[in-house]
């Protein structure tokens, strides 16, 4: 549908022709003095003005450029049908470690020895692209924690920032108390049981302004709820100079501070120790109830202001075209 912002700007079409109509020349008596070669060229110049076709196109150009131009303020804009947004879903932010640990080669991907951080993108880029009807947002944290990605329908560009993730970004520590922290900022406007946060993490806290339990009890107050993921396999054989050793590469994981966030403001632990592990995870956190909420409905809006504002620049240059051709530029 086309519709105009500024319609009253319309109202001034008829100015050029109300000036013309109401102007009055003004009456002057004055001395002169007869010349006869001059009035006979004043006569020969009246004779060769515009003939009456061509009159008629020059107004027809100042008619067209004034229309075109008043058309073009007047802020055409077009107006598309209704959209419905989704009317059910969760506002979850996903919060994933990108310390320095997340580069550990502990997973087994496709056949192949991969990092922490490539294991989560594969399977939480799946999650993400299966959360119809969510507004999703990602948190990313090391030393420091920031938004990534605000709340969002757009899980192709949610997707798209998350694969773009890279470790060391934030700094090689884990602070886990400040990305929590933010989520809880970030869910506050939202309705008290939209609020879920996931949080992935392949070590304990040792960064950031704030405890992570401290930062659990304002997520309670504030009812946002964490699922926390423990990441990291319990045993790799590593060759050294002494043969071959077993360790443990997740002993740094901090599996009861991760039991006491998810405990305090109910929701779970999980422990993902391979990629299979996780996406099992991640298809139970898939399972979350959607929550009816209120609908929203959008309409796109287009401008077309430019389409006039072309019309009236190109009768201009038409115009003065001609009128310089007649003048002898």
């Amino acid at each position: 549908m086309l519709s105009l912002l500024w319609p009253w700007v319309l109202c001034l079409i008829p100015l050029p022709m109300a000036y013309r109509i109401i102007r009055h020349p003004k009456q002057m008596t004055m001395l002169a003095l007869r010349a006869p070669v001059l009035a006979a060229l004043a006569e020969n110049k009246k004779n060769e003005r515009y003939p009456t076709w061509k009159k008629f196109i020059l107004m027809a150009l100042m008619f067209t450029c004034w229309i075109s131009a008043l058309s073009a303020l007047s802020r055409p804009v077009w107006v598309g049908e209704p959209i419905s947004l989704p009317t059910s879903g969760r506002d979850i932010l996903l919060a994933v470690d990108i310390s320095g640990s997340m580069e550990r080669e502990d997973m087994q991907l496709g056949g192949k020895l991969v990092n922490r951080l490539v294991a989560v993108k594969a399977v939480v880029g799946n999650f993400v692209i299966e959360r119809d009807g969510d507004r999703l947002g990602l948190i990313l944290f090391g030393e420091k924690a920031y938004l990534q990605a605000p709340l969002t329908f757009d899980r192709k560009t949610m997707q798209t920032l998350l694969y773009e993730a890279e470790i060391g970004f934030a700094g090689q520590g884990t602070a886990i108390g400040d990305a929590i922290g933010i989520g809880i900022k970030r869910l506050q406007g939202r309705p008290d049981n939209h609020r879920v946060m996931i949080l992935l993490t392949d070590g304990a806290s040792n960064s950031g302004e704030l405890n992570p339990l401290k930062a659990a009890d304002l997520a309670a107050r504030s009812n946002v709820k964490i699922y926390t993921v423990g990441i990291g396999a319990e045993r790799i054989q590593e060759w050294s100079l002494f043969g071959q050793t077993i360790t443990n590469p997740s002993a740094d994981l901090d599996e009861s501070t991760l039991m006491g966030i998810a405990r305090a403001t109910g929701g779970q632990y999980f422990r993902a120790r391979n990629p299979a592990e996780l996406s099992t995870i991640y298809e139970r956190l898939n399972e979350l109830e959607p929550i009816e909420q209120s609908v929203e409905i959008i309409r796109p809006v287009t401008s077309l202001f430019h389409w006039p504002l072309g019309l009236s620049f190109f009768s201009a240059l038409i115009l003065f075209a001609l009128n310089g051709k007649k003048n002898g530029f």
